[in-house]
């Protein structure tokens, strides 16, 4: 009897490991479910929004976007549209503010890094533009922001940071074996070379001491 009394324990105990085990796997079906039909309740309403804005009806397309990301903080492209849309419309801050919003929550979306740094430089915020441009450029090893960039610098009068950017396409492209972008890299930093001499600390000869901490200064200011 006994023994019978301690089978019954076991086999007790046994379904109700099962029935826990069924239990966790169905709770975490469920709630991948649950995840994959708000993702595409989100992703449904920036379709909606594309076809609003496309149609330039402009106010129902902020509006999608904007519940799209009430339904789904995480949705990339509600964000990279809402913030992007504002920037058509000229409300540069606000699309700035969006911007740096998704990074918050998607921070691996670099796409918000080039609007933030066209959002930053629009409202004059160009140093902080810089440094996003700079991320983006980085991080998507892109030769187009990277042109953006020395653009800017040679906007702002930064000439060695405009150098120092050529200077980075060059090897980008060397080693892409892009021979336009090479060429191109060449003769901007032949241009910018003589007209920065000798504050370049790549082709400037030796200084003294005193003349090459001042340059070493204007290097680090980009300019």
């Amino acid at each position: 009897m006994t023994h019978v009394r301690q089978v019954h324990r076991v086999t007790r105990l046994t379904m109700a490991l099962c029935i826990a085990l069924a239990c966790s796997i169905f709770a975490s079906q469920a709630h991948a479910d649950h995840g994959t039909s708000i993702t595409s309740a989100a992703e449904e309403l920036v379709r909606e929004a594309q076809a609003q804005e496309a149609a330039a009806e402009e106010q129902k397309a902020l509006r999608l976007y904007t519940e799209a990301l009430g339904i789904d903080p995480t949705c990339r492209d509600a964000y990279l549209g809402l913030a992007a849309l504002r920037l058509r419309l000229g409300d540069a801050r606000e699309a700035e503010r969006v911007y740096s919003m998704s990074l918050e929550h998607v921070p691996d979306l670099h796409a918000a890094l080039l609007g933030r740094a066209r959002a930053r430089r629009t409202i004059g915020k160009s140093p902080e533009a810089a440094v996003d441009l700079e991320a983006y450029a980085s991080k998507e090893d892109n030769p187009r922001a990277l042109r953006e960039l020395a653009r800017w610098y040679g906007e702002d009068g930064r000439l060695l940071a405009q150098l120092a950017v050529w200077r980075r396409l060059y090897i980008l492209a060397s080693t892409r074996e892009d021979n336009a972008l090479a060429t191109e890299a060449k003769t901007m930093i032949r241009a910018l070379q003589i007209m920065v001499h000798p504050m370049d600390p790549v082709t400037a000869p030796p200084a003294p001491a005193q003349m090459r901490t001042t340059i070493a200064r204007i290097a680090r200011r980009g300019g």
